[in-house]
C-alpha cells in the first residue's frame, strides 16, 4: 500500500447521502458517513497511521492494477493483473431510495476472479471520529462489529458459502484494533464479498444471490437516470462521468451539492491551503442548477432551486457583517461551520494543519446574490416558480442588496488578506438587481424595481469607470490594482459585457498573456495580490472551463476546442478533477471537485452551441440565464 498515493489515483462511489475514495491499490482510504460532513471512518489519505482504512487486494507484491467505471453507471472496478491470475473488485454503494437521512450506509466489495486463482487479502482499520474515538471489536463467524462509546457502529457482513479455509473459504482474525482476512478465489466465481454496514447490527452471512441483487440494482438505477439526460452534443462520455460525479456530490435529502468529498488535501504540497470542503457553497451550487437543467436533469435542479430559495428568504440577522446570506451551508441547510484544526492528523504527504470546518462561512461575498437570482431564473425558465411568501422575502433581500453594494468585501476566493472593492462582488450584484427585475417584469410582480433599476445603473457604470484600468487595458481584481482575475471571465457569460466588447477582448487577451499558461489558468498572482496566506498554489481547473466558456462567446472557437482537449489530458484515469493542477501536472485540492466538473459541463454545452451556430445547425437550450 502505497503511504500516500496521489490525489489522482482514486475513484469516487457514493450512495447521494455520502461518498467514499478507493485507491488503485484496493483501499479505501477516505469515508465520512453517516453523511458528507459527518466524522471520518476512513482518512488514511491525510493520515497513514491515524486515519483508518479498508483494504483489499492480491496477497502479494507484483500485480499490475487498473481501474476503471462499470459502463453508464457509478460503480468502480479495480483489477488486478499476476502471474497467477486476474482478479477484480468491484466497490459501490447501494442508492439510498428517497429523502429520509439516514444512519445505515452499505459499503459493497464484490469479489471476482477472471482467469486463474487468486488470493485476496483484507485489510480493514476503522478510525472513529477523526481517528479520535476507541472502539470496540467483536469478530464472529459472520463477520465483525465496531462499536465507539458515542454510539457509531460499523458491522462487516461476509457473503458467500462458508468454507474451510484449505478449500478457499475465508479466514478473519482480529488485527489491533481491526481485522485481517484472506479469500481465496478461482476463475469464474463470483458472488463473494463483503458488506461494510454503518448501524448495521450483528454480522450476517449473507448469501450470494443477496450481493447479486445489490449489485444489480445498483447499476440499474445509475444506467436508468444517466439515460434520462437530454444532452446530444459532442463529448458525451466526459460531460455523462462529470453528470454522475455531481450527482455523486449531491445531498438527495435536501438536493444540496458539497464542493468536494474530501477536507484537508492541499493546493500545495506541504503548504497550508488545506480546506474542508465538504458543504454547500452558493456560488457551487448555484451554477449546478445550470448545469443540471441544461443537461435535461430538471428534478435535480428544481431542488437545490428550492434549497437555494429557501436560504434566500431565510431571515438572519446582519450584525456580523456577512450580510443576510451565508456564503456556505452544511447540507441540511445549518450553518454552524466552526473551524478547527486536527492537530494529530499529518496531513497528505506532510501538508499541514489539517482542517475540518470552514472559517470563511461568516465572510462578506457580495457576489453570492447574484448567483442566487440568476440560478432562481433560471429555474423560473425551465418551469420552477418561486411562490408568494418567497418572492416577498427576494424582494426584501433586493432591496438589501440595493443598500449595501456598494462596499468592500473578501470575495470569490475567500482571501484571508482584507476586504476590498472586488469587480466581481459588484458584477454579481449588478446580476442580482437585473435578475430580480426581469422576474418582477415578467410576473408582473410588485417590487421596488424603480429603486433597483437606479442601483443596478449605478454598478454598472461604476464597474465600467473603476472595474477597468487603463494602464492594463483590462477589468482588474478590485478597484485599487492592476492584478488580474479569472472569475471576471464570468463577465460576457453572465451578460454584464458583451463577449463581443472591445473592452472584452482586451481583458481576455491579457488573461492570455498573465493568467493562461498552457491553457491552464490560474485564479490570479497572489504574489502580486497578497491573499494573507503563506505559499502558492496550481492552476484552477474550473477557471480554465471558464476560459474555455469566454474563448467559445468570443468566437475563439479553435482556441476553445484546443483548451478543452488538452484539459481532458489533465483529468485522471476516470476522468475525475481535483481543484487545481500543479506545476508537474499533478492533481491537488479536495477531490473530485464539483465546481470544476460543473464548469465542465457548462463549457460543452456552450462549446457545442458556438460549433453548432459556426456549422449553421439548431441552437441547443442555452446553459445560463445571462448567456
Amino acid at each position: 500500500m502505497n503511504r500516500y498515493p496521489n490525489i489522482s489515483d482514486h475513484g469516487l462511489i457514493g450512495d447521494l447521502q455520502t461518498a467514499a475514495l478507493v485507491a488503485t491499490d484496493g483501499t479505501v482510504d477516505f469515508f465520512c458517513c453517516p453523511r458528507f460532513d459527518a466524522p471520518s471512518v476512513f482518512a488514511s489519505l491525510l493520515d497513514a497511521e491515524k486515519g483508518g482504512y479498508f483494504r483489499i487486494a492480491p496477497d502479494r507484491d507484483d500485480y499490475v492494477s487498473r481501474q476503471l467505471y462499470f459502463p453508464d453507471t457509478a460503480m468502480l472496478i479495480t483489477r488486478f493483473m499476476t502471474p497467477d491470475g486476474v482478479g477484480e473488485v468491484t466497490d459501490f454503494m447501494p442508492i439510498i431510495q428517497g429523502d429520509a437521512p439516514t444512519d445505515r450506509h452499505r459499503l459493497v466489495r464484490h469479489l471476482r476472479v477472471a482467469r486463474g486463482t487468486m488470493r485476496f487479502v483484507m485489510e480493514l482499520q476503522p478510525r472513529f471520529d477523526y481517528g479520535r474515538a476507541v472502539h470496540t471489536v467483536e469478530v464472529t463467524d459472520a463477520g465483525a462489529r465496531f462499536r465507539t462509546a458515542g454510539g457509531m457502529e460499523l458491522t462487516l457482513h461476509t457473503t458467500g458459502q462458508r468454507r474451510p479455509a484449505g478449500e478457499g473459504g475465508a479466514v478473519i482474525e482480529r488485527s489491533g484494533d481491526g481485522l485481517l482476512a484472506t479469500f481465496t478465489l478461482r476463475e469464474g466465481e463470483s458472488g463473494r464479498g463483503v458488506v461494510l454496514e454503518s448501524m448495521g447490527g450483528e454480522p450476517q452471512a449473507l448469501p450470494p444471490a443477496e450481493l447479486e441483487r445489490l449489485r444489480g440494482d445498483t447499476a440499474a438505477y445509475w444506467k436508468a437516470w444517466l439515460r434520462s439526460s437530454s444532452y446530444t452534443g459532442r463529448w458525451r462520455e466526459m460531460v455523462a462521468r462529470s453528470a454522475m460525479t455531481l450527482k455523486l456530490l449531491t445531498y438527495q435529502p435536501t438536493g444540496a451539492p458539497v464542493a468536494a468529498a474530501t477536507f484537508g488535501l492541499p493546493e500545495q504540497v506541504g503548504g497550508e491551503r488545506n480546506w474542508d470542503y465538504r458543504f454547500t457553497w452558493v456560488r457551487d451550487g448555484s451554477m449546478s442548477v445550470h448545469a443540471l437543467a441544461g443537461l435535461g436533469y430538471l428534478e435535480e435542479a428544481a431542488k437545490f432551486a428550492r434549497w437555494l430559495r429557501d436560504r434566500g428568504t431565510e431571515s438572519k440577522k446582519v450584525a456580523d457583517g456577512s450580510g443576510p446570506v451565508k456564503i456556505m451551508y452544511r447540507v441540511d441547510g445549518s450553518s454552524d461551520l466552526t473551524e478547527e484544526i486536527l492537530d494529530h492528523f499529518e496531513g497528505w504527504r506532510g501538508s499541514r494543519p489539517v482542517r475540518i470546518g470552514n472559517g470563511a462561512a461568516d465572510q462578506l461575498q457580495l457576489d453570492i446574490y447574484g448567483e442566487v437570482l440568476d440560478a432562481l431564473l433560471t429555474g423560473d425558465d425551465y418551469g420552477m416558480p418561486i411562490a408568494h411568501s418567497g418572492w416577498r422575502a427576494l424582494t426584501a433581500l433586493m432591496d438589501w442588496v440595493a443598500d449595501n453594494w456598494d462596499q468592500p468585501d473578501e470575495g470569490v476566493w475567500e482571501t484571508r488578506g482584507g476586504r476590498k472593492d472586488f469587480t466581481f462582488g459588484r458584477v454579481q450584484c449588478w446580476v442580482a438587481l437585473d435578475r430580480a427585475i426581469r422576474l418582477a417584469q415578467r410576473h408582473g410582480w410588485p417590487a421596488n424595481t424603480t429603486r433597483w433599476v437606479a442601483e443596478r445603473d449605478k454598478l454598472y457604470n461604476q464597474i465600467m469607470e473603476r472595474g477597468w484600468n487603463d494602464n492594463v487595458q483590462a477589468f482588474t481584481q478590485h478597484y485599487d490594482t492592476e492584478v488580474l482575475d479569472s472569475s471576471l471571465l464570468l463577465m460576457p457569460l453572465e451578460g454584464f459585457i458583451s463577449a463581443s466588447d472591445p473592452m472584452w477582448l482586451s481583458t481576455l487577451h491579457a488573461m492570455d498573456r498573465e493568467l493562461v499558461s498552457d491553457s491552464l489558468v490560474y485564479r490570479y498572482n497572489p504574489a502580486a495580490s497578497p491573499d494573507g496566506l503563506h505559499g502558492d498554489e496550481g492552476t484552477f481547473s474550473l477557471c480554465t472551463f471558464l476560459y474555455v466558456d469566454a474563448l467559445a462567446r468570443a468566437g475563439r472557437l479553435d482556441d476553445a476546442v484546443l483548451t478543452f482537449e488538452k484539459m481532458q489530458t489533465y483529468g485522471n484515469h476516470l476522468g475525475l478533477y481535483s481543484e487545481e493542477i500543479g506545476s508537474t501536472g499533478e492533481q491537488l485540492g479536495n477531490f473530485p471537485q464539483a465546481f470544476t466538473h460543473l464548469s465542465l459541463i457548462n463549457a460543452a454545452l456552450t462549446l457545442n452551441r458556438e460549433l453548432d451556430r459556426r456549422e449553421g445547425r439548431h441552437e441547443p437550450v442555452r446553459a445560463f440565464a445571462g448567456g
